[in-house]
């Protein structure tokens, strides 16, 4: 996507008496969220913003922390994005505040157990070699666009049992979605979630003629799963269910893998270090998690007037919670900008939230994004930039397209 179509920079005045500490509806380049929030961080920790309708974001790991975990205080069933993208009903679990939501983590959560992944290692691995060796074989591509925004796909319709006919509809409605957010084309992106909708019906009606074993298939387990009375959970909230599972797994990934492939190819001497030691690459990715978390627009409301960092949050203001971040804090985590593989609390960061609504598919989206590093690392020699690489907006944070070229390795080292 090239930065012409998308919004540009606005020159806002804030209505009068409305609290503009910084502006978060514009153009980024790689680096300029980082500095956003690490100014955030030392002069106005807790800020207000007067886009996207008017919110706070929390800027500190400890503030961040707080919030995720006190689901009685900081609720995520009125706005849990900002800005606010949701227009087709409520999706568990986000959508849902504990105990509510509770049915349906219960459910979906075995299948992401590790002996859940170990087995799924093998398939996701087939499918990373498939979508990356035609790539490097070609010497160029862009991670994202030829990649990324292909591979959760593959692995969802695989993941959820989805048959050819059905994962081929799919394919493409990752992009789709993402575009529609980056623009606000608030018409696009409802008629993309609509096809979501469908998708999951389908799913729903294929499982109900065709049951799986619920310990191996997520849409069985839910339609398997009671809640606290005994009784199945109602249906419209499976079928929303699944759609949120469908999209939660594309956008994020997408955008990280390309924030990876950018940091390896600014620090090639990083690279180097995983091409000589394969064994440090999952340490490499919760570094590289940490440094680029790809959320920084997750959302709570306030039930009632809380203080937050000594700012006054009114009831019902929305709260932006700031993981990309609260993974740069000093506090938290020491030389918070540098990439280093020694750290004794690597994997305290908040990449994938934490508390209640913890992101249930972290064990799924790590194991994807090993692979691809692992793959990277031992099918190439490194690569270079070879093209602008512009970035997402809020909620997300990351690129949308990461041209490069390789430096493949020689025909015989390669697998």
């Amino acid at each position: 996507m090239s930065t012409s179509s998308r919004p540009q920079a606005k020159s806002f005045v804030p209505p009068e008496n409305t609290l503009h500490e910084f502006q978060a509806d514009t153009v980024e380049g790689f680096d300029d969220a980082h500095a956003l929030f690490k100014d955030l961080r030392g002069r106005c920790p807790v800020a207000h913003s007067a886009d996207f309708e008017g919110f706070w974001v929390v800027t500190r790991y400890a503030d961040v922390v707080r919030v995720l975990a006190d689901s009685q205080t900081f609720s995520t069933a009125k706005q849990n994005v900002v800005p606010r993208v949701a227009t087709s009903g409520r999706r568990p679990p986000l959508h849902l505040d504990p105990p509510e939501h509770t049915p349906y983590r219960r459910a979906i959560s075995p299948l992401f157990s590790s002996d859940r992944m170990a087995a799924w290692e093998p398939v996701v691995r087939t499918i990373v070699s498939d979508l990356l060796a035609p790539l490097v074989e070609r010497g160029e591509a862009d991670i994202c666009v030829d990649f990324s925004y292909r591979l959760p796909i593959f692995v969802l319709a695989e993941f959820f049992h989805i048959p050819p006919r059905q994962a081929e509809k799919i394919r493409n409605i990752g992009a789709d979605f993402n575009r529609a957010l980056q623009v606000r084309d608030t018409a696009k992106l409802e008629e993309t979630s609509l096809f979501l909708y469908d998708v999951a019906r389908d799913i729903i009606a294929e499982r109900k003629a065709a049951p799986l074993d619920p310990a191996s298939d997520p849409t069985s387990a839910l339609l398997a799963a009671r809640d606290e009375d005994g009784k199945a959970l109602p249906e419209d909230m499976i079928l929303g269910t699944i759609r949120q599972l469908l999209v939660v797994g594309i956008i994020a990934p997408t955008t990280f893998t390309g924030s990876m492939a950018v940091h390896l190819a600014r620090n090639p001497d990083h690279f180097a270090l995983l091409k000589n030691d394969p064994s440090l690459v999952p340490a490499a990715l919760e570094e590289l998690l940490r440094l680029y978390t790809p959320y920084r627009g997750f959302a709570r409301t306030a039930k009632a007037d809380v203080e937050i960092g000594g700012r006054t949050i009114a009831k019902d203001e929305p709260i932006a919670l700031a993981f990309t971040s609260a993974n740069r804090d000093p506090e938290a985590f020491e030389d918070p900008d540098s990439f280093r593989l020694d750290r004794t609390n690597a994997k305290q960061h908040v990449a994938f939230g934490l508390g209640p609504h913890q992101c249930a598919g972290a064990p799924l989206a790590r194991l994807m994004l090993r692979v691809t590093l692992e793959e990277l690392v031992r099918r190439t020699s490194g690569w270079e930039l070879a093209g602008p690489t512009p970035m997402t907006t809020w909620p997300e944070y990351g690129p949308l397209s990461v041209p490069v070229r390789f430096r493949r390795e020689p025909a015989g080292e390669r697998g």
